[in-house]
């Protein structure tokens, strides 16, 4: 399978006509924002930026702006959506990752938080799961006042952020019960009052896949730390040193981003280099971070595929088409604690800083190639450095080899 097919014609143009002019593009002001709303490229030194971005490989779904809220998809296909599939499926992630995908997560609840409303996604989401024989899902959708109605307007861009959020988790857990919360807007105060929905609808697992690019201020961190409950979200697409809330929060499981290659039936990941990495200044270092090089907390805990994935979409795109980005790994590493089924035992993610090196070796994937940038050829931002075990900023610990460190 080649999971970078292109398709045709002029997609890229619609894509950033779409993000930019839809109702969900305004760039609200953060009240509690500790960064100036910048351009994201503008502050990126050419020296760490990541291919996607220097090369044009991908377009963001969202406007990419620092200070506030933006979601994390990147649209690889140039060509425009087609009717037939092109990207890393479910059958890979499950495949690679050694999961029980088959037999556990019922009665486990995922819920997923992004800004605005697709409404279309139960049924893209209906036919992702009927393409791969996943089964029906057990889906609802909610406004962030815990309604089944009154959903906000709708966004392309965070559209395509919903549909593959959805079909993310859809594609690790296929018995969990999905939740969307759709905020009001992208709005700091908006995505608080659905997060904490999420806790009182009673989700164990929280998957967040946008972030606040240059701000670990820009969210109240309570509404990322309720007892019992697991979140994840995005360590962000900009490459090493370019991070922010919520996965810098040390409550929140920051996730990293690697990029999968398959030779005959083998599996194998690097670095991907867009996956944010680093010291997240401003955020206290949780006591169980033991690594040398931060004084602040160290991003990320650890990482999925974040590069070439499925994604089927009618709200803006017409059907199938590839994205990357640590929005795809996000959902992905909640669905897995989906099938752990054990979020009221974890402290966000003090096991994989605490894991025995033995029992690590055989319950995560290590990530030993790749960088996301510049950083002296170190741990923070390259992989098989051993400076600090198996650890790299962008992978983390690595990506699952089963349920067993979730």
């Amino acid at each position: 399978m080649n999971p970078f097919v292109r398709i045709s014609a002029p997609f890229v143009a619609a894509i950033a006509i779409a993000a930019c002019s839809s109702s969900g593009a305004s760039v609200p002001v953060a009240s509690g924002a500790a960064a100036s709303q910048l351009p994201l490229r503008s502050i990126v030194p050419q020296s760490r930026m990541p291919q996607w971005m220097a090369r044009g490989l991908a377009t963001p779904a969202c406007p990419q702006v620092t200070g506030v809220p933006t979601c994390l998809a990147l649209i690889e296909s140039k060509g425009g959506a087609s009717r037939t599939v092109s990207g890393w499926a479910p059958s890979d992630f499950q495949t690679r990752y050694h999961l029980p995908s088959s037999t556990k997560g019922t009665g486990q609840i995922v819920a997923i938080v992004d800004a605005y409303d697709n409404p279309n996604v139960a049924s893209d989401v209906a036919e992702y799961r009927s393409e791969f024989g996943l089964g029906t899902a057990n889906f609802t959708k909610y406004n962030q006042n815990g309604q089944q109605s009154n959903y906000p307007r709708g966004s392309v861009g965070w559209g395509v952020e919903i549909d593959l959020d959805v079909q993310m988790v859809s594609a690790i857990c296929p018995k969990c019960t999905i939740y969307l919360i759709e905020a009001n807007s992208s709005n700091n105060s908006d995505l608080e009052a659905a997060e904490a929905q999420a806790v009182t609808l009673g989700a164990h697992i929280v998957s967040n896949s946008w972030i606040c690019y240059d701000s670990v201020a820009c969210v109240d961190d309570s509404y990322f730390d309720v007892p019992g409950v697991i979140y994840t979200a995005g360590s962000g697409d900009a490459g090493y040193n370019q991070n922010g809330a919520p996965e810098a929060l040390a409550s929140v499981i920051s996730v990293g981003g690697t990029v999968l290659a398959k030779s005959g039936s083998t599996y194998s990941e690097t670095v991907w280099d867009g996956a944010g990495a680093g010291c997240a200044d401003g955020v206290t270092k949780p006591a169980w971070q033991t690594d040398p090089d931060c004084t602040s907390r160290t991003d990320s805990d650890v990482s999925a595929v974040a590069w070439g994935v499925a994604e089927y979409d009618t709200y803006g795109y017409g059907g199938w088409f590839t994205v990357g980005g640590t929005s795809v790994a996000t959902p992905i590493t909640a669905a897995v604690y989906g099938l752990a089924g054990n979020a009221a035992e974890r402290n966000a993610g003090r096991k994989f800083w605490h894991e025995k090196s033995g029992h690590r070796a055989k319950q995560l994937n290590a990530i030993t190639s790749g960088n996301d940038g510049t950083c002296g050829s170190e741990y923070l931002c390259q992989a098989g450095t051993g400076q600090f075990g198996s650890y790299s900023g962008p992978a983390g610990w690595g990506t699952p080899l089963g349920i067993k460190s979730y």
